[in-house]
Order: C-alpha cells, then structure tokens, then sequence
C-alpha cells in the first residue's frame, strides 16, 4: 500500500513535470514565433519610419501587404502622392503612389497579390517610366511569405497598432481639411520653378516608353476585372504651361486613344483657377485637397454604376 501510494505521488510528480516542460516549450515556440515575426517585420525587408518621401510611400508599401485589404488603392507617381490619404472620407483606402515611380510599380505590386480591393484608381500623367522590378519583386516574395506565416496574424498587427498609434478623430480632421478648403488660394510665385518644368517637359519626346506602359495597363485591367477589381483611370491637372508642353501633349494623346472609353475614366472636375502648383507641377496642399475629393465624388458615383 506504502508503495503503491510512493509509485501514485511519482506518477503525478511525472505528470506535472510533463505539462511544465509542456508549458515552457510552448512559451519558447511562442517567444520563437515572435521574434520571427519581427525578423520578417523590420529585418526582412520591410523599411523602419525614414524621412524621406519614397521612404514613405514604401511604408504605405508594407501597410498594404500587414493591414486588411482596402476598399480603395490609388496607384501613380508623385503627383498622385500628394493626395493624401487623409483628404478622403473614404476610410478604408491607400495611396500607394511612389514620388520618382512610375504608376506602374503599384499597380503591379497589387495585381500580384492574392486578394485585391475593390476599386483601383490609376495615375496616367506620368507613364514615361517603366516599373521598379526590384520593388515589384520584393513585394511579390513578402506576400508569398506572408500567405504562408503571417496572414492569421494580419488582423491582430492591424489592430494593435492601431491602438498604439490611434489617429486623430474623424471630426478634428474634417475641421482642419474644412479651415484649409476655405482658404483663399497661395499667392505664392512659382514662374522660375514653372518656366523650369516647361523647358525640361519640352525637350522629352516619352513616345516608346508611354506607349509600352499603356499596353502594360491595358494586359492588366481585364486580368484585375476577372478577379472582381474594378479599374478607373484618371489624369491630374497641370497649370496650363505644362499642359501644352511637349511631353505632357504626347502622353494624354498616347494614353487617350488607348482608353477612349469614357467610362474608364474619373474626369477631375475642378477649376484650374482654384489650384496652384507651388513648384509649377505638383498641387500644393490645398489644391491637392481639393482634387482629392473631386476624385472621391466620381469614384463613389461610377462605383455604383453611375
């Protein structure tokens, strides 16, 4: 009986050893996990805050392949990066414009992951530049990564870092984009920057390199229809020296009479005399504020079938 009660007491010791050790290499595969994690998260290619403006537009990069996937993307160079996202009321949409990219690399980068939003907002004033493969590449192997490690962990990423880097309120924002909209228009003189562009956007002739980006697009957007995306184009404005340029001419002609249905497009319904273009190319803040939700208008009306 006294050995028998002996050999139950070390059953039970054996048992409780057995979940203890149980317990602890769980915590380790845990510990584990985590610090993969964020070996994929910080040093396996995705970029820690930086300064500079492509810097950002690669963090957008990274937040569209961790967060879930948005309503709305809007793909182009870095005319279209300065739209930003907070100008919209739509919540759930990303601006992955890349300053110095071409729209291209974005629209790429979407196409080649596994599930894609709902509407996609192509830039097509700048298609002179081919696609950044290194990019496309890049983001193309994160997802295969992700789809295999971390997509059950998208979620619970988006949220926490939510709750770490909480956004001002809805109401505070639209108070301070309503005090910017009413605005009188920047005084400011841009000649020497303007006279500038022209003469640069003179001197190119983007016929080739136009031309093969537009039959990039045009192989792309019934692949992303197929799959339930829905592709608009849209062209921002210049101030009218830069309009009539050259290259500027080429572009729209080239692009235009590849897409000349209307309803591929999102006119931008503004008057030029209520934007400037502070370095005589790119809209200012308010400018691009007021584009901005020109765009949201016709998106939101063609979405539904309008």
């Amino acid at each position: 009986m006294y050995r028998s009660s002996i050999s139950s007491s070390e059953h039970m010791g054996h048992s409780g050893d057995l979940r203890w050790l149980v317990r602890c290499a769980s915590a380790a595969l845990l510990a584990l996990l985590v610090c993969a994690i964020a070996a994929l998260r910080l040093g396996g290619g995705l970029e820690l805050p930086a300064t500079t403006t492509r810097d950002s537009a690669l963090l957008a990069l990274n937040r569209y392949l961790r967060e879930p996937i948005p309503d709305v993307v809007l793909v182009g160079s870095s005319l279209t990066f300065r739209l930003s996202e907070e100008y919209f009321e739509t919540p759930r949409l990303r601006n992955l414009a890349l300053a110095g990219g071409s729209p291209l690399t974005g629209l790429e980068i979407v196409a080649h992951q596994s599930q894609l939003p709902k509407i996609i907002l192509v830039e097509t004033n700048v298609l002179s530049r081919p696609a950044d493969d290194v990019l496309v590449e890049k983001y193309t192997r994160k997802q295969q990564v992700e789809s295999l490690f971390l997509r059950p962990l998208r979620f619970g990423v988006a949220s926490y870092e939510n709750w770490m880097h909480k956004p001002a309120s809805h109401s505070k924002m639209a108070d301070a984009l309503n005090r910017l909209i009413m605005q009188a228009p920047s005084d400011f003189d841009n000649r020497t920057y303007m006279e500038r562009a022209v003469s640069q956007l003179d001197a190119l002739d983007p016929s080739p390199a136009v031309r093969m980006s537009v039959e990039i697009v045009r192989g792309l957007i019934p692949e992303l229809e197929e799959r339930g995306a829905k592709v608009f184009l849209f062209e921002l404005p210049y101030i009218d020296q830069v309009e009539k340029t050259r290259a500027a001419t080429i572009t729209r002609e080239i692009v235009h009479a590849a897409f000349p249905e209307s309803s591929r497009w999102l006119p931008v319904d503004v008057a030029r005399s209520d934007l400037r273009w502070a370095d005589g190319v790119h809209l200012d803040e308010r400018s691009a504020l007021i584009t901005a939700r020109s765009i949201e208008k016709i998106f939101a009306v063609r979405s539904h079938g309008g």
